[in-house]
């Protein structure tokens, strides 16, 4: 592969189509590393997964000689970003800010070189700016271009509050650019809107646009929402191994292509390999065992990744579906008055302390098994007869009685 090969492999969307290999151009002209900006909120003192998909390719820069910057959101984060949410988010304190952002930066050494990084915090240039320059700064863009986003429009549409100061928040973003004189600026595809403001503050300052890259967004364990700390569906970058293991052991099946692509460190040969096994219906068990394996030895090492398999396979993998304690429980109290019923309502008779749509995810994901025969289909009938045996999940293993 080719360095712009190599720096634009697995990335979602670039931003002009052919700015990076335009940067990359203009930075071995002018004999000098680009500027790669990433920025985050401290607003939650942990780093998951889902952050490690943009850090690893800011490591791909970084390997390459180029000049990272990361910009802590000191004084943003005590506006709170808007993104992907229909509602202010709640500001959080200084103190709240200076102790998670401590957290994130001890953190980012798990996935890249801290001494070969720029840290700085944008209350430096934003906690001082005047009246006069934040006038100037907000003529720069129009309320018509705020509505664009789309979280914003939602709002509006609806009828619901959109503060002010939230509109100022992709506007400040923007502003970070300015200040560091950024080439690119990473983030998730969420944040393209948030990206694209510091690309117009630049040439509405007479500066060089920046070029966005925008990251895929990882879903969590669920399958279903981005991996987000306030959903509790996250993969800890600080997570214990055995923990990590069993996390990531517990992901519907159909998540596996995306956390092949997205969080380990296979080659692109040993990916396609493996997305081929997937597709060929090898079983997805041993697939993930691989896939846990190698996160594992990510941010730990591959001792701990060993040993977090041998825990697990100890403690949660059955060696034999009939050699499970089955938990006898009488048709009679499912208080379901028929002879067969549809898959999910059995499920949901026999977890009452789980919601439908996580029993329905846990179906659909190829986590329940009936008579030892996985079962997709949420509406599969199924005959009420003493002697049936259900496995929900990882750890529930019931057996009908009359």
């Amino acid at each position: 592969m080719t360095t712009l090969e190599q720096l634009s492999a697995g990335v979602d969307r670039i931003l002009p189509e052919n700015g990076l290999a335009h940067k990359l151009l203009q930075a071995r002209q002018e004999n000098r590393p680009l500027v790669i900006k990433l920025g985050f909120d401290p607003t939650a003192p942990d780093l998951h997964l889902g952050h490690a998909v943009v850090l690893r390719k800011l490591r791909q820069f970084q390997d390459a000689g180029h000049r990272i910057v990361i910009i802590v959101g000191s004084f943003t984060a005590q506006i709170g970003d808007p993104t992907g949410k229909n509602k202010s988010r709640k500001p959080l304190s200084k103190e709240a800010v200076m102790a998670n952002a401590a957290t994130y930066i001890k953190q980012l050494g798990k996935v890249i070189d801290p001494t070969k990084c720029e840290v700085r915090f944008n209350d430096e240039w934003l906690g001082g700016l005047g009246f006069n320059a934040i006038l100037e700064l907000l003529s720069k863009v129009t309320v018509a271009q705020l509505l664009q986003r789309n979280d914003f429009n939602k709002r509006f549409m609806a009828n619901m509050p959109i503060a002010l100061h939230e509109l100022m928040y992709p506007i400040l973003q923007g502003f970070d650019s300015l200040q560091i004189d950024a080439d690119i600026e990473m983030g998730g595809t969420d944040q393209l809107f948030n990206c694209t403001m510091g690309r117009q503050l630049q040439e509405a300052h007479g500066k060089a646009p920046q070029v966005v890259m925008c990251m895929p967004l990882l879903k969590g364990l669920d399958g279903n929402e981005k991996m987000s700390k306030s959903l509790n569906n996250i993969i800890g970058l600080t997570d214990e191994p055995s923990a990590m293991f069993g996390k990531t052991m517990s992901i519907p099946d159909a998540l596996l292509p995306e956390f092949i692509e997205l969080t380990t460190s296979f080659t692109v040969e040993e990916k396609a390999q493996l997305l081929q096994q997937l597709t060929a219906g090898n079983n997805p068990m041993h697939i993930k065992k691989e896939v846990a394996t190698n996160i594992v030895a990510q941010y730990h090492d591959e001792q701990s990744a060993a040993a977090a398999a041998a825990f697990f396979a100890t403690q949660f993998q059955p060696k034999n579906f009939e050699e499970m304690e089955f938990k006898p429980v009488s048709k009679q109290s499912l208080l379901l008055n028929a002879t067969e019923v549809a898959l999910l309502d059995l499920c949901c008779a026999l977890k009452k302390d789980n919601s439908k749509s996580n029993l329905r995810r846990l179906i659909t994901g190829g986590g329940v098994y009936i008579n030892n025969e996985k079962i997709t289909d949420v509406n599969k009938v199924i005959g009420l007869a003493a002697g049936l045996k259900i496995k929900i999940g990882r750890l529930t293993f019931i057996e009908l009685i009359s």
